[in-house]
Order: structure tokens, then sequence, then C-alpha cells
């Protein structure tokens, strides 16, 4: 967006940000209810408008309080399922019903035995963990900053580096979803997409940005990739770089994983650059085919494999070699431990 037309924008922006403000005064002094329940709620929101990495970082939440002996749950609204209402992921779902989201923690929690629940009113979704899932010890939630129906007990507020909530505007002249005060809610804020070796004078320079809006501890996390693997069996071997690549999204941000397979060595020939959480239909793949050729590989992400796993595109994708590259956030130095430490206790076992 033109400096000019942010410009012309923001008395709208102005506008929606007193609306909110407004609307979060009510649940600040208690005149709309937010709700809490027996178990802790988790949070992983963000002020911005997609792309700052909620994905991993809930799943990284969840590893590690399965690691402390919780019976967690993933909680989220399921944004661009064709299902309405509270529901409880099964092997029957897929993206289409739950999301893309909540389907890719199923398939990555469902063997440890983590509910994943959707639910546009969190409140009802919460309700139906406890009726039908009573064992769950703590919730995370997924993108429920702005839901504030429902009180989390930890809220992580996450904020990219090249993208920083400070530096943005509420919509439509930028992407805040609120104003920058909206941080003052946070417990803990992290600074994601990080280069692994971010500088001191950096995490302080940015520090001290955030303490303008925020007194929470301020966290940095990186993208950690893992080996490619193979979307659908028997493709043919994924070829080590220095190799001639496509790359198929439908995320976000999808610049951080291009320059990661650009500096592994890959040349990337074609980028089929789709919106975040768009539905893929086979005529999506004409130009992806005009630019194949044997011996190229497709990647793709781990989101974007939960849509392509779709009946009425596996046709148009049978001969395709896709790969996923899979991403776990890191957090730097010791952050993992500063969130480690707020994290609750797990139940003590029972007699």
């Amino acid at each position: 967006m033109s400096r000019l037309l942010t410009w012309l924008l923001l008395p709208l922006s102005w506008l929606y940000a007193a609306v909110l403000a407004v609307r979060n005064k009510l649940y600040d002094w208690g005149w709309k209810a937010s709700e809490s329940f027996d178990v802790p709620l988790l949070n992983v929101g963000n002020l911005r408008v997609g792309g700052t990495g909620k994905t991993p970082h809930v799943a990284w939440l969840v590893a590690e309080l399965l690691r402390l002996g919780h019976r967690p749950a993933i909680l989220s609204r399921g944004y661009g399922r064709q299902t309405r209402g509270p529901r409880l992921a099964t092997p029957k779902d897929s993206a289409a019903t739950v999301g893309d989201e909540p389907w890719q923690y199923y398939q990555q929690f469902a063997a440890a035995g983590v509910p994943i629940a959707v639910a546009e009113a969190r409140r009802l979704g919460l309700l139906l963990l406890r009726q039908q899932q009573p064992e769950v010890s703590v919730v995370v939630l997924d993108d429920a900053y702005q839901h504030r129906a429902v009180r989390p007990t930890l809220n992580i507020l996450l904020t990219e580096l090249a993208r920083p909530f400070y530096a943005d505007y509420v919509l439509p002249a930028g992407r805040l979803r609120e104003s920058r005060a909206g941080a003052a809610r946070a417990d803990v804020v992290v600074v994601t997409k990080c280069l692994p070796g971010l500088d001191e004078a950096t995490r302080q320079a940015v520090t001290q940005r955030i303490r303008a809006y925020s007194t929470a501890p301020v966290l940095f996390s990186a993208y950690a990739y893992g080996e490619a693997r193979a979307l659908t069996p028997g493709p043919a071997p994924c070829p080590p770089p220095p190799a001639t690549a496509l790359l198929l999204t439908g995320i976000a941000q999808p610049g951080p994983l291009r320059d990661y397979l650009e500096s592994l060595g890959y040349t990337i020939a074609f980028h089929a650059d789709f919106p975040d959480h768009h539905r893929f239909q086979p005529s999506d793949f004409e130009a992806l085919r005009r630019h194949w050729q044997p011996g190229r590989v497709i990647f793709t992400t781990e989101k974007d494999a939960t849509r392509l796993q779709a009946p009425a595109l596996a046709a148009v994708l049978t001969d395709l070699p896709l790969y996923i590259i899979p991403v776990q956030a890191a957090l730097l130095g010791d952050g993992a431990e500063q969130l480690r430490r707020r994290l609750p206790p797990p139940p003590a076992p029972q007699p």
C-alpha cells in the first residue's frame, strides 16, 4: 500500500479503532461478560491480520505441555471451513470440515491423544471439550486475542519482526485488527520470524519499541525447517540442491520459506502464490504444470498440504512430485525456558 493511500485511509482506521477501543473498554470494565473456565487457557494470537506464525507456536506449546505431563487440547475458530458450530475433529474430517490449521494440528497430534476442537464462539467449543473430553487439563486457544468473551490464563502475543505491530496501522490503512494499545493485554510478547543469529542490539531496539505499549516480557523466535517429505507416496526422489524447483503456497507470508529454499541452493523457477487459506481448484495448477519439467520438485507447506489432500484434486496432482517443508518455532536464547516457566503445572497423578 502506498504512503498516500495509507494517509487517505487513516480517518477510516481511526473510526474503526475507536469502535474497537470502546468494545475493549466494555470488557475491561466488566460491562461485557468475559468467562473463565476451570482449566487453564493459553491463547496464541496477534494484533495483525495473518502471517505472524501462530501455527508453529501453538504446536510448540502443545509439544511442551505433553512433555510436562498435561492432557492438552487445541481450540480454534476453524477459519475457512464449510461447517458451522462447535465440532471435535475425527478421522472422517478434513480441512474442508474443520479448517486447514486445525486439520494440520489433528494430523500432527491425534496420535498423542490431543483433542482438536473448532467453534466460532470459543465458549461453546470449551463446553464441548468439557463434556466430551473431561480429562483435558489445559486448552491452547489458536487466534483468540480479540475473542474477549473468553478470558485466557496466559495471553501470548505474536508480532513479526519484519512487520511489527508498533509500525502498523489499524485496518484499512494498515493490517492491524485493533490499535497498538491492545498489546497491553499480553502476558508475553514473542517477536517471530527472526534470523537465528539475531544480534543483541536489534533485540534491545525492538524491545524498547514494544515497551511503549506493553510491559510484558519480550521473547524472540525463528523458524526451524525440517527435511522435505513427500505429500503422497511414490514420487521421484527429492533432488538435493543446487537444483531448480517450483513453489506452491496459499499462506499469508510465503517469503521466509522461499528465502530458506534459495539459501539452500534451490532456484525457484516459478512460484504459484495464492492468498492465505486459498481453497485450491483443479484449474489452479495449469500455470504450475506449464513451468514444471521432469526432474523438478514442487515444494509446499504443511498448511497447504491439508487443502491439497482434497479428493477433487487427486487426479490433477497424481503425477506431480509435491514435497512438504515442515516448520517449527525455535525460541532464541533463554526464550524457551522463560516461556516454560509461565506454563501451568501438570495435574497431580490420580491415585
